[in-house]
């Protein structure tokens, strides 16, 4: 085969027209290489040294970083903040996006339209997103501001993200906006796959929607909705574009997540060293926890 191939296209390279694997994950894992291992792997040697801030220079000490790391109150504040910050939109995007994919789960005529509009806030970088909210939650002339005020539920003029008590509901609002469409579309593609028998014997004895909803659409769901909470529960500890943007993190340490802490670390102090371990214990946070979530719902990818 790779014989008559190659006679037909004398011009290629031979490992172009051969049938074995390595030519071609060759790209991809030097691109693992480059952009996965390496930053890793300088990560830990750096967390292992301790910058002086005399001489501003790198002095080897290996438990110097982690230990003043589990001393650190703000560092437990923003592990709290970012368990918060990813239970709650995990928890909103998930019940919207399953209540709107069962009302988008239909073959008449327009529906397919509104499933593909529902890509349209994804293609919006997230940094874009955070500025729109920034700017419609703004106390002065913000649109989303100006209705809750008109509602009397805020003060005039209230800072919504200027206020230690609402900056992190700011915040999540662009986070649940933008990637509950993700949501929507991981649940209809399940809705979609789903057998019709089921639910048309379940008619036939009598049961509701609600019934038939609680009966067999969740529990044939539940692998789905498990994929899907885990990929969304992923990037959620590493949120960092919203909280850049539309608060850095303020007022104060409001909306400081791990991340957010180890980029003012990282760029606001030049602390490579503590930024690096701060770095690391998210990612061992985000394994420990997609791990034990894998187990516990038997997920597997």
């Amino acid at each position: 085969m790779s014989g008559a191939a190659s006679q037909k296209t004398p011009w290629l390279p031979r490992w172009f027209t051969s049938e074995a694997p390595l030519p071609w994950l060759l790209p991809a894992s030097a691109l693992m290489i480059v952009f996965g291992i390496y930053p890793l792997i300088d990560a830990i040697i750096t967390s292992l040294y301790k910058k002086n801030a005399a001489t501003r220079r790198l002095q080897f000490d290996p438990l110097y970083n982690w230990s003043k790391l589990f001393q650190d109150p703000r560092m437990w504040d923003a592990l709290w903040h970012t368990l918060l910050y990813t239970a709650i939109a995990i928890t909103f995007q998930l019940v919207l996006g399953m209540l709107i994919a069962l009302l988008l789960d239909s073959d008449r005529k327009g529906y397919g339209v509104m499933r593909a509009m529902m890509t349209l806030p994804l293609v919006i970088p997230p940094a874009v997103t955070a500025m729109m909210f920034l700017l419609m939650l703004n106390g002065s002339f913000g649109v989303i501001a100006q209705g809750l005020i008109g509602l009397g539920l805020l003060p005039p003029g209230f800072p919504i993200l200027g206020n230690s008590s609402t900056a992190m509901a700011g915040v999540l609002l662009a986070e649940i906006w933008q990637w509950t469409p993700f949501m929507v579309l991981i649940m209809l593609a399940g809705l979609r796959s789903l057998p019709k028998e089921p639910f048309e014997a379940a008619a036939i004895d009598g049961a509701t929607p609600v019934q038939a909803f609680f009966k067999l659409t969740l529990p044939m769901m539940s692998k789905v909705i498990a994929i899907a909470v885990l990929i969304r529960g992923v990037d959620l500890m590493r949120a960092f574009d919203y909280i850049k943007v539309m608060t850095d993190s303020g007022p104060g340490t409001a909306t400081e997540t791990m991340t957010s802490y180890a980029g003012r670390v990282y760029y606001g102090n030049a602390d490579f060293p503590f930024a690096s371990a701060i770095a690391l214990l998210t990612l061992v946070l985000v394994i420990v926890t997609s791990t034990v979530f894998m187990r516990v719902f038997k997920v597997k990818l």
